[in-house]
Order: C-alpha cells, then sequence, then structure tokens
C-alpha cells in the first residue's frame, strides 16, 4: 500500500514539473497567474493558515474518538489471525 502511495506521489510529481515547464516556456509564472485570478501571495497565505487553523483541531478531535477505539479493537481481536 505504501509503496502504491509512494508511486502516486512521484507521478503526481512528475507530471507538475512537466506542466510547469511548459507553462515557464510560455511565460507565466505564480505571480502573473494569481495576479490574473486576482489573488494575492498574501491572501493564498491567509487562506492556508485559516485552512489549517481549522484542520488541526477537528483532526486532534477526531483522534479522541477514533485512537481508543482503534485500539480497543486491535486488543480484542482473535489471537491467531494474520496481518497480511
Amino acid at each position: 500500500m505504501l509503496q502504491s502511495f509512494l508511486r502516486t506521489i512521484v507521478k503526481v510529481a512528475v507530471a507538475s514539473l512537466i506542466v510547469g515547464t511548459i507553462l515557464a516556456h510560455f511565460g507565466s509564472t505564480f505571480d502573473v497567474l494569481t495576479r490574473e485570478a486576482g489573488v494575492s501571495p498574501e491572501r493564498i497565505e491567509t487562506l492556508f493558515r485559516k485552512g489549517i487553523a481549522w484542520v488541526v483541531p477537528n483532526i486532534v478531535l477526531g483522534s479522541l474518538i477514533i485512537v481508543p477505539v482503534w485500539f480497543l479493537a486491535y486488543i480484542l481481536r482473535p489471537p491467531g489471525r494474520s496481518q497480511e
């Protein structure tokens, strides 16, 4: 499963590099694209920080329930069952 995830990450990185190279060849940069979209880098940073401020507390809150339930299921599973 980890190998599949890493393969997907590499594919996305290579595709992003190819598209970025093509856009740079035609003169498109991050600054030009954000200016054309009407978004400043400061606004993107603000949105990113707000997103992180929303995500982190919700992950912690959910893990307060999920982790103990998972731990109990792990402890109480029948013996001799293979992990494969």
